[in-house]
């Protein structure tokens, strides 16, 4: 069962995303603004989110991508919509 007022949105995160603390660092980014899901690399060299939670902290999220940490050098970010889980802490995987 989900709450009313919650999203879910998948990235896709390409460029220089791996080995610059970018999963660490989403994961810090998302427990401050009280948003689920996890965090992984792909084997493809790009880094793969799930955020689940109010729209406006998702949102934050999914711009935050858009940057990442400070080594990071994104190229593109794929987002999705999809349908809440339940998702209740972050995690990296």
């Amino acid at each position: 069962m989900t709450e009313p007022g919650r999203v879910r949105r998948r990235v896709v995160v390409a460029g220089r995303v791996q080995g610059v603390w970018f999963r660490d660092s989403c994961r810090q980014q998302a427990i401050a603004a009280g948003v689920a899901g996890w965090v992984r690399n792909r084997p493809d060299g790009t880094v793969e989110a799930v955020f689940e939670g109010p729209p406006d902290a998702v949102a934050a999220l999914v711009a935050w991508c858009r940057t990442g940490p400070p080594l990071a050098r994104v190229t593109r970010v794929d987002e999705f919509e999809e349908r809440p889980t339940g998702e209740e802490m972050f995690r990296i995987r």
